[in-house]
Formats: C-alpha cells, sequence, structure tokens
C-alpha cells in the first residue's frame, strides 16, 4: 500500500511538473479565472534624444517590415496587416525558454499595443507610448506599462508579486535601454547625413539687386 501511494504521489508530482513546464514554457496557457488577480507592470521610461517619429519606426519596422536576420530567431510574425500583426517571441528567462503569442497593434506615432494570445499567463496586456518633449521636438520620452492577470487565488498573488512582474520588468528594461541607444544613434547618423549634404550643395547665387525707380 505504501507503494502504490508513493506511486500515485509521485505521478501526480510528475503530471504537475510536466504541467507547469508546458505553462511556463507558453507551450500551454490554462485560462480559468479562478480567483484571478491583476498586477501592474512598469512603468518604465526613457529619455531619447530622438525625434518620436523615428523612435516609432524603430520599434514597428521588425514587424511591419522585413524582420532583421539577428532577432529572427527571437520574432516569427506569423500574420502581417496594415496597422496589425500576429507574432511569436521567444525569450530566455532565467532557466527555460518562454513562448508567447500576441496580437500587435500600432498607432503611428504615439502608441503600440501588445496582446497576448497564448503565453505563461492567461492575460497580459502591454504598450510602449512614445510622447514629444514639450520643448524640444527632436527629443521623445517613451514609456512602458502592462497589465498581467495570474489565476488561482493567494498563490496567484504571490507569484504575480514576487516573481512574475519581476522578472517581466528585467527583461523589458534592456529592451527599452536598446530602444534608447538605438533611436539615439539613428538620430545622431542623420543629423551628420543631413549636414554634409547641406556641407555638399552648391551656394545660391545671391538675388540680383533691384533699384525701385518710380
Amino acid at each position: 500500500m505504501a507503494r502504490l501511494l508513493g506511486g500515485i504521489v509521485a505521478g501526480l508530482a510528475g503530471s504537475a511538473g510536466g504541467w507547469l513546464w508546458w505553462m511556463t514554457n507558453g507551450k500551454l496557457t490554462l485560462d480559468l479565472g479562478w480567483g484571478r488577480s491583476f498586477h501592474e507592470v512598469g512603468p518604465i521610461t526613457a529619455r531619447i534624444e530622438a525625434p518620436r517619429s523615428l523612435v516609432f519606426e524603430q520599434i514597428a519596422s521588425p514587424y511591419l517590415g522585413r524582420t532583421p536576420k539577428d532577432a529572427r530567431d527571437r520574432l516569427q510574425v506569423w500574420e502581417r496587416g496594415a496597422d496589425m500583426v500576429v507574432a511569436r517571441h521567444v525569450s530566455k528567462v532565467s532557466f527555460y525558454t518562454a513562448e508567447t503569442v500576441e496580437a500587435v497593434r500600432f498607432e503611428e506615432p504615439e502608441r503600440v499595443v501588445f496582446r497576448h494570445l497564448r503565453g505563461p499567463v492567461p492575460h497580459a496586456t502591454e504598450e510602449f507610448v512614445l510622447s514629444e518633449d514639450d520643448d524640444d521636438a527632436e527629443v521623445t520620452h517613451v514609456e512602458y506599462r502592462g497589465e498581467l492577470g495570474i489565476d488561482f487565488w493567494f498563490l496567484g498573488r504571490l507569484a504575480g508579486r514576487y516573481w512574475v512582474v519581476p522578472e517581466w520588468e528585467r527583461q523589458v528594461r534592456p529592451h527599452v535601454q536598446q530602444l534608447k541607444e538605438g533611436g539615439e544613434s539613428r538620430a545622431a547618423a542623420r543629423r551628420r547625413r543631413g549636414s554634409r549634404e547641406s556641407l555638399s550643395s552648391p551656394a545660391e547665387p545671391p538675388a540680383p539687386a533691384t533699384t525701385d525707380r518710380g
């Protein structure tokens, strides 16, 4: 009897571990709604010395245009429309690899919204909000924020507060920093290119003088 009970416990533990592995990897989304709690992610902000249109283009181009070759192992666009895509993301999280499938909507030039269709948690929305600086149109303020919904009452609240949200923010911060560095690099290159073009352009000849003899 003891061996039988031990086998049952081991089997249940193995099944639970298997379910947990599939869920945390995003291969399976268990959307029960039992005791769901909601958790804010962010805000994470950045001040980018680049025009808002350029920053928006940097976020949108891998989705709406050609995905860069070095990003194809992390991002695959499954369906592409004029202002919305369905995309699969793969991220390295601690000791495992997480997969999400998301609908991404583009509201040029001020907002990019992500709504999870499949992933480690049953509910997740995220957005990047871009606003121009009040004093300098060449500066963009980026704010990332999101909301996660996690089931199972007290356990879900504990997991969200002490593991899921901190890990989620840890994953997002480097992306915001890359957005800042990439945007400022592209803006600086554009300014240098504009300066070279202005220096190479021939000067306009002075306008002929006119005399009013009236």
